[in-house]
């Protein structure tokens, strides 16, 4: 899909505004150029040499539409208002639906939160709808009409306007897919800029010293050049259309006072005709101007949807919430012939696996690192879609089943998961309703309660993004908590264990791997406790499981 099309697929959702600021855009260009007609009746006047009554009511007529002019235009403010924050709240909507519910193929060669950024394009969008609608479409009408009253003076200002047409023409045609191209390239460059400047204050750590910080540095001087050099070729374009424009306007300038004169001399036109004539060119110049001025905002705007449609394009989840619902009183796992390759990789990450995981299992997956141990956990918890081979819940093909449902009735802690900015509440049960007693009885036995009380604010403790403020053991004990507070059926864990210690870890798995508990547990660690407790080991090597083993548990 093309800019363009993303762009009117945007407006179309608010044609009805849109329609009422060309509306009004339209009465306030008719108004604007009615003006001209008035100064062209009290030059009349004035040149009779006397004073009329008319001349006075013309003088009221001419304030009077520059003031409905005024109100006209505040009005399109408001509608244009109207129209920003409606963008503004569709696209974070549609982000916030969207982000969860990308497949795995489209997300995984992109950094989440660099898409999450792209949502800062809206705001571009915003404020260059604005722009545009108001200027542009005044601009636009202005110029039409203008031309229609230019020539009703004279048939001669008929060639002025297809002058006009022709230099419009031109502009749009040898510039646009240009200016699109190297605005498109600009903006690659400027969230690469952004980018790194996130990676260097997320490690911050590792640029204090003096080769890092020289490294981080001379990475961003590429980045910068970079974008210079896309910025300067796009600037080119636009200073290529504004040279045409003063070319046009010089041009326009010498040919109308020439003809001008000419025409009022041989006595064709009168002088008030004249300088009515004048300050419409004037006017119509000034709006041709606006517009070449405004191709900017116009590329800015078509790069920013392009951008925001690179993030609407991923293919998400399908949606299941139309279908009957019904709970699962258990889940079994199965895989059959499941193979993975990762779209950057040449050699598959798991290979041909077949298991068949029953309600209530304790499972440890272990392994070298690289043998496909996150994958395989990955693939049973529905967030990476196989290659080859069928995944099964309940004798249900994964990709058949309602994946909402499905993940209702599990959890887990994987890999880079942390903690949100909220309160500690929030993080643990995201302002739904559970139990108090509950909740102090998993607090407890996940050993966070007494971190907890011992904060002024105890649950209602703000924690800051990546749970920073935090220790490292009582963040991972939130996430650990936040799993198991509504009893799954299922749990993965990907070394949920690993920043806290012995004693606190022995603590956390027992309460987990309890046979009391009714919920499946699928975890891989380096911690050997894991498997002092599990009922099942799983060994993957090299994509393949080599081994598959009942363990008696202690």
């Amino acid at each position: 899909m093309t800019p363009l099309k993303r762009l009117y697929n945007l407006y179309s959702l608010d044609r009805r505004d849109i329609y009422q600021i060309l509306f009004y855009a339209a009465f306030a260009g008719l108004i604007s150029l009615s003006l001209p007609l008035g100064i062209q009746a009290i030059v009349n006047f004035i040149q009779s040499g006397r004073v009329s009554v008319s001349w006075i009511v013309l003088v009221f007529i001419v304030t009077a539409g520059v003031v409905l002019g005024g109100i006209l235009s505040l009005m399109q403010l408001r509608i244009t208002e109207n129209l920003q924050q409606k963008i503004f709240i569709r696209s974070s909507f549609e982000f916030a639906a969207r982000l969860p519910r990308i497949l795995f193929g489209e997300r995984y060669p992109e950094y989440p939160p660099e898409v999450a950024n792209r949502f800062f394009d809206t705001l571009t969008i915003q404020k260059g709808t604005a722009k545009m609608l108001l200027d542009f479409s005044a601009a636009l009408l202005q110029i039409v009409f203008g031309v229609i009253l230019l020539s009703l003076y004279h048939p001669f200002f008929i060639i002025f306007g297809l002058m006009l047409m022709i230099l419009l023409f031109i502009i749009f045609k040898f510039s646009f897919k240009s200016g699109v191209k190297t605005s498109l390239k600009e903006s690659k460059y400027k969230y690469a800029v952004a980018g790194w400047l996130q990676e260097i204050a997320r490690n911050y750590m590792s640029f204090k010293k003096t080769e890092s910080f020289r490294f981080a540095l001379a990475k961003n001087d590429r980045l910068t050049h970079e974008y210079l050099t896309h910025r300067e070729k796009h600037f080119a374009i636009l200073r290529r259309q504004f040279a045409q424009l003063i070319g046009f306007k010089a041009l326009i300038t010498v040919t109308l006072l020439a003809v001008g004169g000419y025409l009022v001399i041989a006595g064709q036109i009168n002088i008030g005709q004249f300088v009515a004539a004048e300050i419409i060119i004037l006017l119509v110049i000034g709006s041709v101007e606006k517009i070449i001025l405004g191709l900017e905002t116009f590329y800015d705007v078509l790069t920013s949807v392009e951008k925001i449609g690179e993030v609407t394009d991923m293919e998400i989840e399908p949606d299941f919430s139309n279908q009957p619902t019904s709970c699962f009183r258990q889940i079994q796992l199965h895989t059959k012939n499941v193979s993975v390759v990762y779209p950057d990789a040449t050699q598959p990450t798991l290979t041909n696996i077949n298991l068949e995981i029953n309600q209530g299992e304790r499972i440890v997956v272990e392994g070298p690192n690289g043998s496909g141990k996150t994958t395989l956990i990955r693939v049973l918890a529905g967030l990476i879609t196989p290659t080859k081979g069928n995944f099964y819940t309940n004798d249900a093909q994964f990709d058949k089943i309602d994946k909402t449902l499905f993940r209702n009735h599990i959890a887990g802690v994987i890999h880079g998961e942390t903690p949100f900015a909220g309160t500690i509440a929030q993080n643990l049960n995201f302002d739904e309703t559970v139990d108090p007693a509950e909740l102090g009885a998993v607090l407890r036995a996940i050993g966070l309660d007494g971190s907890i009380s011992g904060l002024l604010e105890g649950m209602q403790t703000q924690i800051s993004p990546e749970g920073r403020l935090m220790s490292s053991s009582d963040a991972q004990k939130l996430l650990v908590a936040r799993a198991i507070l509504r009893k799954p059926l299922v749990l993965f864990f990907e070394d949920p264990t690993d920043k806290m210690d012995d004693d606190t870890a022995r603590q956390v798995i027992d309460y987990l791997m309890d046979p009391a508990h009714r919920w499946t547990v699928i975890v891989t660690s380096k911690n050997p406790y894991w498997k002092s407790l599990a009922t099942r080991l799983i060994t993957v090597n090299n994509g393949t499981i080599t081994q598959d083993k009942p363990l008696k548990s202690c």
